[in-house]
C-alpha cells in the first residue's frame, strides 16, 4: 500500500488556486495570509463594510490551516498555575476566560454560519506520563475548575484503556465539554463566506515591503504581482512569517510539526481504540497526539515535533514508532497518509495581536490555532472597525523577540531536547517535592 505525501484532510478538502487577476490600485485593507485568521479578519471586515483583499505566497490554505490536528481547547503552554504564579490570580483568570470564550465562540460562530465541519464536543483525554505529571494535571485543572468552573475528571491507570487501547500512561484526565472539526472543510466553508462577502483572494502572490506614506491610504504594499495602496495591513502569517516580514519574523519561532493517518479500520478496531471518540494529547512539553478521523475509520495521530525530518519514508518511519509504542493493537497498520507543516512559538508562550498606525498582527498561537487564528483574526478586525468589543488581553503585552534573532531559529533542536529533559526530570520527582 502507498503512503501519500500529504493531508488526510486534502482527500475532500485540497486548497484550490484562487482566480487570477490584477490587484486593486488601493483597497481599505490588505491581509497578508489566508489561514483561520486571515480569513476570519477579512470576513469581520468586509461585513463591516471595508474594501479587503487577501493574499497569499500559496494557493489559500496550503499552509496550516489544511495541516493541523483540528483539536479545539482552551488550552496555552503557559499553564493557569504559571500564570498565577509569574502574573497574579486575576491575570491568569483574565487570560483562562478569554481562551474559554474563544472555544465558545468559534463553535458558535460554526453554527450560525452552518460550516459543515464535523464540529463536534466529544471531550479530550489527556494522558498522564508519569505519576508526577498526573499530580500536576490535577493540580492545573482543579485550579481551573475553582476560579473558572471548567469541567474534568481524573481517571486512574485502571481506567484508560477507556479512552485510549494504551498501557503507557499511568492515569490521566478527561476534559468533557472540548471539540474537535474537519479542519480542512472549516477552512473551506471560511474561504466561501468570505468571498461570498466580496473579499478579493489572490494567491502565489508574496509581500516584498509595506512603504509608509502620507494620506489617507497610509500604504503601497509592493509584491510580486505589483503594488497596492491600503489604509490598514493586517500580517496574519503565523508558521509561514517569511524574512520579508522583519519585525513579525524576529518575534515567531516557525516549528514543523508531523502527522500521520492510518489506512481504514475496521469499525469494531477503531472503537477499540478510542472508544468515545475523544481527542488525546499527553502531558509531556512535546506531545504525541491521536484522534479519530471525523469522516472515516482512521486513527490520525502526530508527534516528534520539530525533530528535522524531511522525506516521506523518514516521517513514516518515525509515525509508524509512536504507533507501535503507544497503541500496540495498531503496530502492523500500514499509514495511508503523512504529512507535515509549520506553526509557531513564541518566547513568551502566549499568542499575540494588536497593532498601531495602521500596521496589525495576529500569531504565535503554540499549538493553539485552530480557535486562537480564528477568534484574534475576529479581533483583529474588530479593533480596525473602531470596535470596543475588539479589546483583548492577548493586546496588552509587548511581542517578545531576543538578541539576534532573524527568524530562523538554530535553538530549535536544543530547545526540544530540553523541553524533553525536563519531562524527565519531572517524572523522577518525588511527589512530595512537586
Amino acid at each position: 500500500m502507498d503512503t501519500r505525501f500529504a493531508p488526510y484532510w486534502w482527500d475532500t478538502a485540497k486548497p484550490v488556486a484562487a482566480p487570477f487577476g490584477p490587484l486593486p490600485a488601493a483597497v481599505d485593507v490588505v491581509v497578508v495570509g489566508s489561514g483561520f485568521t486571515g480569513l476570519r479578519a477579512a470576513l469581520v471586515l468586509a461585513r463591516g463594510g471595508r474594501n479587503v483583499v487577501v493574499l497569499d505566497r500559496e494557493d489559500p490554505g496550503f499552509g496550516a490551516a489544511r495541516r493541523n490536528a483540528g483539536f479545539l481547547g482552551r488550552v496555552l503552554k503557559k499553564s493557569f498555575i504559571d500564570l498565577r504564579n509569574k502574573r497574579g490570580l486575576g491575570h491568569a483568570i483574565r487570560v483562562y476566560r478569554e481562551l474559554d470564550d474563544a472555544y465558545q465562540t468559534l463553535m458558535h460562530f460554526i453554527a450560525e454560519e452552518k460550516i459543515g465541519c464535523f464540529a463536534a464536543r466529544d471531550g479530550r483525554f489527556v494522558g498522564a506520563t508519569s505519576p508526577a505529571h498526573y499530580e500536576l494535571l490535577a493540580r492545573e485543572l482543579d485550579a481551573l475548575n475553582k476560579h473558572l468552573n471548567l469541567p474534568y475528571a481524573m481517571i486512574g491507570r485502571q481506567d484508560v484503556r477507556n479512552e485510549l487501547a494504551t498501557d503507557i500512561y499511568c492515569g490521566g484526565a478527561t476534559v468533557p465539554d472540548l471539540g474537535s472539526l474537519h479542519p480542512g472543510q472549516y477552512h473551506q466553508g471560511l474561504l466561501d463566506r468570505t468571498v461570498a462577502a466580496g473579499v478579493l483572494i489572490r494567491g502565489h502572490v508574496e509581500i516584498k515591503t509595506f512603504v509608509r506614506q502620507s494620506g489617507v491610504y497610509r500604504f503601497i504594499v509592493t509584491t510580486t504581482a505589483g503594488n497596492v495602496a491600503a489604509r490598514d495591513v493586517i500580517v496574519a502569517t503565523n508558521g509561514y512569517t517569511t524574512a520579508q516580514l522583519g519585525w513579525w519574523s524576529r518575534r515567531v519561532i516557525p516549528f514543523q510539526g508531523y502527522m500521520a493517518a492510518t489506512e481504514e479500520l475496521a469499525p469494531e478496531l477503531a472503537r477499540k481504540i478510542i472508544p468515545h471518540r475523544r481527542v488525546v494529547i499527553d502531558t509531556n512539553t512535546n506531545i504525541d497526539f491521536f484522534r479519530l478521523a471525523p469522516d472515516s475509520n482512521r486513527i490520525l495521530f502526530g508527534g516528534a515535533t520539530a525533530a528535522g525530518m524531511q522525506s516521506a519514508d523518514e516521517i513514516a518511519s518515525k509515525m509508524q514508532a509512536i504507533l507501535a509504542r503507544t497503541l500496540p493493537d495498531l503496530q502492523h497498520v500500514k499509514l495511508s497518509h503523512v504529512w507535515t507543516g509549520f506553526c509557531a512559538g513564541t518566547f513568551d508562550l502566549m499568542p499575540h495581536a494588536g497593532g498601531r498606525d495602521g500596521l496589525w498582527h495576529a500569531m504565535g498561537y503554540n499549538f493553539a490555532g485552530v480557535t486562537m487564528g480564528t477568534y484574534l483574526g475576529h479581533k483583529i478586525g474588530q479593533q480596525i472597525l473602531g470596535d470596543a468589543s475588539g479589546q483583548t488581553v492577548f493586546s496588552q503585552d509587548p511581542f517578545p523577540t531576543m538578541p539576534l534573532y532573524r527568524g530562523k531559529p538554530w535553538f530549535l533542536s536544543a530547545a526540544m531536547r530540553y523541553f524533553d529533559w525536563s519531562d524527565r526530570k519531572t517524572a523522577r520527582t518525588p511527589l512530595h517535592k512537586l
